[in-house]
């Protein structure tokens, strides 16, 4: 496979495949729908003069994200790719329902194959993206920046990462969890300690604290404090014993559990849902941690959120300093369609579709190959 360079187009600088690393496959056909195969035969052997316009769109208000991945595969697999003309947006951009993010024109038989694998991967990056932007938009619905931290490595295939992770940097995630989720962006991974390390120490969340500082002493300390179902106990015990060094919690609490601060205090119970993480069970750790001086320990909160539970945490002011988010982010709720809409520059579309011209689509020039 040849590698392309990054090529700076107007005032953006798109990847190309070096970033990608595709499967080599992909130009053989395996992961191409086999109608699509079969049309590319008929075409070449009885329309090889046909050009066609195919343009791709979803039907939502959204985050758009997957064009540079779509470009590098057409410049990456298309039969002569240099002739194809193509016009696209920018990850990033905000797009409308219907309205044409990717258009390429030339021969069928050159790059229709690779529609259906342009659809999956605009629909999932868009997807991504979307949805880390509804979450970071609600983290700040109350005019602060909140960090959402990007948790979805558990919740998909590995494979995946690298791609979730850059549309999530796209939608506006302040970190991610593996390293993996960084590498088109340029980052590295970010996180702390799982419950795990805390198994291993039998529950002593003080002990797996300080091996945690011992082992990386440049890190900001941040312990994870749910493991006991005792969030308020186990966060003074080391705010007290690591004091300023204490840069955070987190809590983690499954929705199955209630903490046994609200056993403690009975009499705050019986108007709300006491599992899992509440508002109620923050609003009482802030105020134990700052009773003691602890002003300065972050509470980040993750387990469940989405956009739905933010908001309504950021509605009511409850004390998080930063949020974590996993499964919820990686649900594919846009699709994205590639119809061919002109036939030799001329209008011709199944029912219902049309050529819909774009002025904010920008020219994709062909990219500069690493042989060359």
């Amino acid at each position: 496979m040849k590698e392309f360079t990054l090529k700076q187009q107007g005032n953006i600088k798109r990847l190309t495949n070096k970033t990608f690393k595709f499967d080599d496959r992909v130009g053989e056909g395996w992961f191409s729908a086999v109608y699509f195969l079969k049309t590319k035969d008929i075409v070449k052997k009885h329309l090889k003069d046909n050009v066609v316009t195919m343009q791709f769109f979803q039907k939502q208000d959204a985050v758009l994200c997957g064009t540079d991945e779509a470009i590098a595969l057409l410049h990456t697999f298309a039969d002569n790719p240099e002739e194809l003309e193509i016009h696209s947006l920018q990850d990033g951009d905000r797009i409308s329902p219907y309205e044409s993010v990717l258009t390429v024109r030339g021969p069928y038989e050159s790059f229709g194959y690779l529609e259906g694998i342009i659809d999956g991967i605009l629909s999932r990056r868009t997807s991504v993206a979307t949805n880390v932007y509804k979450v970071v938009t609600a983290a700040k619905s109350t005019g602060s920046k909140k960090p959402v931290i990007f948790m979805g490595d558990r919740d998909d295939h590995y494979t995946q990462q690298a791609g979730d992770g850059y549309a999530a940097y796209i939608g506006g995630s302040t970190a991610q969890a593996t390293h993996a989720m960084n590498e088109w962006w340029g980052k590295q991974g970010m996180g702390t300690m799982p419950h795990a390390l805390i198994q291993m120490f039998k529950g002593d969340i003080v002990k797996s604290a300080e091996a945690y500082k011992d082992t990386f002493p440049d890190d900001d300390l941040v312990a994870l404090v749910d493991y006991n179902n005792d969030v308020i106990t186990d966060s003074l015990k080391v705010a007290r014993h690591f004091g300023e060094e204490l840069k955070g919690v987190r809590i983690d609490t499954s929705k199955n559990m209630v903490d046994q601060y609200f056993f403690r205090n009975p009499q705050v119970m019986g108007s709300f849902d006491p599992r899992g993480v509440n508002p109620q069970l923050i609003f009482a750790l802030r105020d134990a941690l700052d009773q003691e001086g602890f002003n300065h320990v972050k509470i980040m909160a993750s387990g469940g959120f989405d956009e739905e539970k933010i908001k309504r945490f950021e509605s009511l002011g409850v004390p998080v300093d930063m949020y974590g988010v996993g499964s919820n982010l990686l649900k594919v709720k846009i699709g994205f369609t590639g119809d061919n809409v002109l036939l030799n520059d001329d209008e011709e579309a199944k029912a219902g579709r049309k050529f819909n011209y774009n002025p904010r689509l920008e020219k994709v020039d062909y990219p500069v190959n690493d042989e060359d």
